[in-house]
């Protein structure tokens, strides 16, 4: 490993760290929301805009000038090889740019234009259309540009299964639940939309559609579940095509209702880009008539999903998700522990407004926590069917910092009591926690040959836990409280022989560290001890010149890259807050962070950070780092372009973490540890109990 020592910065003096942090206390104080929020944008890739422009002409809702201003963001984000990438600086990926470049043939640009020349040079040689992920074949269907034979079989009496068998609706992640629902209708009736002729995109394919193979991938390796899977989907094939199929209607039947009974207030499903879009199209392509109930569910949804929009006079973009709980419980978490205090006006707002979001009704983590009452909060406006167990912890966090007058005090205690009641009940066997279920890490799911994108099980993380487990180490249990012992042992497990630990949500191991070492502090951990020792060394060793912190997407992909890439201010901040909680305060490294924060920092308060920090799917399909990752040509491997793979730029997260790392060394440096955060933030006689007991002293 090649240990890069930063030039030596001067100490910041208080009046700089004080003037850094009340600028962006102040870019906060002008950024909320009249009722009381924070939702930064939430950036992804093109293939947003690209399926948002397919999806209306799918519906019959084109609009012409938002189409207008869709196809102008596209284009923006072309790379100079025509291509179009998963994140920031990555390389072009193929599924991605041929989606793109459908979208804007679709929209009137013609095949002779350089930007879709360029595009098509790149596409033919990578391959092609038949080189193109399984869901990118579904859009392409759906438009005749694919043949529905070289997509995957999932027949709709699947909905029938019971939660105990191995492959059920329960079994699959909250979010591939949600999207392979309405797969079933459009996996099995084939809805297609014809589109001109002047549309199609027979020149993207490297071979002519008549002699293309539209068989699915065959896996190359073994006879274990991937091929048992690939033989049982080519068998689903052959069954399809008989002409009886006596339970069909009532199983497409249960899937409308599932569908319609798993709507949010706002139109969506499951609060993202995903299970929205396939929802439309399945409930579309039934033909409801326009009195029927449905209908209105329809509308609802597409009037919701253009809610998601960022739009101005030139281009229109649009969000895979929102965020506005998990941006707010961050921005209130960095705003009180960088010294405003909890009675002023801007906390006391956002205080309300996250009460107001606590989930109190059923949702599908039921199934496998039964008779367990609800109240987690979801990380969207709506998603109350899939609270975030993340979410969760980070907003009790912010809620815990907080005292409220006499009339609503009560209120927030019984809201941190129910959460925490909630959050117990979800750990899974092992000690961890994962994003929204409980217990649900079948990879053989990720073996099906339609999970050749994301994530398709839920398994415990390393981060989540860690957010878990500071939690409670704020709120005052003791290590000797059996979920807390187990959470702890679970963390010890997961730590990489390097010292860091993988990061399952944020960009990578970086994020990892920056979790776990405040939360050990936070249940008293000794510090000292050598395997923290590790981790402090390994953030110590990845420390780039000039002080900050970075690590590429391709960390995921390429072991090479953990911990290495250009240094952006989230993941400075993420060190930094791990090395003051080991002790370093007054190191070399922290004094060397700090000051890249200063020295990088707008005059408005904020920092500039083009760079994808925040992860979606990483693609490894088992949603958990692999032991191994797979060689080029075996299943499931990928390159830097990560194809598989979901990136996220949260444009909030440039500004909350550092502002909580600079609110944090403030204190430190100047010995204040009576308000450090790593003492508890409640009193023992304070501390929710399962059930909403009370703790005695």
């Amino acid at each position: 490993m090649i240990v890069r020592r930063p030039q030596e910065a001067q100490r910041p003096t208080r009046e700089q760290l004080d003037r850094a942090i009340r600028r962006c206390q102040d870019f906060f104080r002008r950024c909320q929301h009249p009722e009381g929020y924070w939702c930064g944008e939430l950036e992804s890739n093109p293939t947003m805009e690209a399926e948002y422009l397919l999806l209306t002409y799918f519906l019959g809702k084109v609009d012409r000038e938002r189409w207008r201003k869709a196809t102008n963001s596209i284009l923006k984000r072309q790379r100079e090889d025509g291509s179009w990438g998963q994140y920031y600086e990555a390389p072009g990926d193929l599924s991605t740019s041929i989606e793109c470049y459908f979208a804007l043939k679709l929209a009137g640009y013609s095949p002779d234009c350089e930007a879709l020349q360029k595009a098509r040079q790149f596409i033919l040689k990578r391959g092609g259309v038949a080189g193109a992920r399984v869901f990118t074949k579904v859009w392409l269907a759906l438009f005749g540009q694919w043949d529905w034979r070289g997509t995957p079989n999932m027949p709709p009496e699947l909905i029938f299964a019971p939660s105990w068998l191995p492959l059920n609706i329960y079994a699959f992640s909250s979010w591939a639940r949600a999207t392979i629902v309405p797969m079933f209708i459009i996996l099995t009736r084939h809805p297609t939309c014809p589109v001109p002729a002047w549309a199609c995109i027979d020149e993207l394919y490297a071979r002519p559609r008549d002699q293309t193979d539209y068989s699915l991938p065959r896996p190359s390796i073994g006879w274990g579940w991937a091929r048992l899977l690939y033989r049982v989907d080519r068998a689903l094939g052959i069954l399809e095509r008989l002409p009886v199929h006596p339970f069909r209607r009532r199983a497409e039947e249960k899937i409308v209702d599932w569908i319609v009974r798993h709507q949010e207030a706002d139109g969506c499903w499951g609060g993202i880009q995903p299970p929205w879009v396939y929802s439309l199209i399945a409930l579309h392509h039934l033909g409801f008539p326009l009195d029927h109930p449905v209908t209105e569910v329809i509308r609802k949804g597409l009037a919701g999903f253009e809610g998601f929009a960022i739009e101005d006079d030139d281009a229109c973009v649009i969000q895979a998700c929102m965020s506005p709980v998990w941006d707010t419980c961050l921005v209130q978490s960095a705003l009180l522990d960088s010294g405003v205090p909890d009675s002023d006006p801007t906390v006391r707002q956002s205080t309300r407004w996250l009460l107001d979001r606590q989930i109190l009704v059923s949702g599908d983590w039921q199934v496998r926590a039964r008779k367990v009452k609800p109240g987690g909060w979801a990380f969207e406006f709506h998603n109350d069917h899939y609270p975030d167990i993340d979410d969760t912890s980070e907003v009790i966090m912010a809620l815990s910092l907080v005292r409220l007058g006499l009339e609503e005090e009560p209120r927030r205690q019984r809201a941190i009591e129910r959460g925490v009641d909630w959050l117990l009940a979800l750990q899974c066997k092992n000690g961890g926690w994962a994003a929204f279920d409980k217990d649900n890490d079948r990879a053989l799911l990720a073996k099906l040959p339609f999970s050749d994108f994301g994530e398709t099980v839920d398994p415990p993380s390393a981060d989540v836990t860690a957010h878990i487990v500071e939690m409670l180490g704020k709120l005052g249990y003791p290590l000797d409280f059996p979920p807390l012992r187990r959470a702890y042992r679970f963390l010890r497990k997961e730590q990489e022989e390097d010292g860091s630990w993988f990061g399952r949500w944020g960009v990578n191991y970086i994020y990892g560290v920056g979790a776990v070492l405040p939360a050990l502090a936070a249940i008293g951990e000794d510090m000292g001890q050598p395997y923290i020792r590790r981790a402090v060394g390994w953030l110590l060793a990845h420390q780039n010149n000039g002080g900050g912190w970075g690590e590429s997407c391709g960390s995921y992909v390429d072991p090479a890259l953990h911990g290495v890439g250009p240094s952006t201010a989230s993941q400075t901040a993420w060190a930094l807050l791990a090395l003051l909680a080991a002790g370093e305060a007054d190191s070399l490294a922290v004094r060397n962070g700090i000051g890249f924060l200063l020295e990088t920092q707008a005059e408005e308060g904020c920092w500039d950070e083009p760079y994808f920090t925040g992860t979606g799917f990483p693609g490894y399909g088992v949603g958990e780092r692999r032991s191994k990752l797979p060689n080029p040509g075996e299943l499931g491997y990928q390159g830097l372009d990560m194809p598989a793979g979901f990136m996220i730029n949260y444009h909030m997260y440039r500004n909350c973490w550092p502002l909580l790392a600079l609110g944090r060394y403030s204190r430190l440096r100047d010995g204040d540890s009576a308000h450090s955060d790593y003492s508890n933030t409640l009193e023992s006689g304070d501390r929710p109990m399962p059930g909403g007991r009370q703790e005695k002293k």
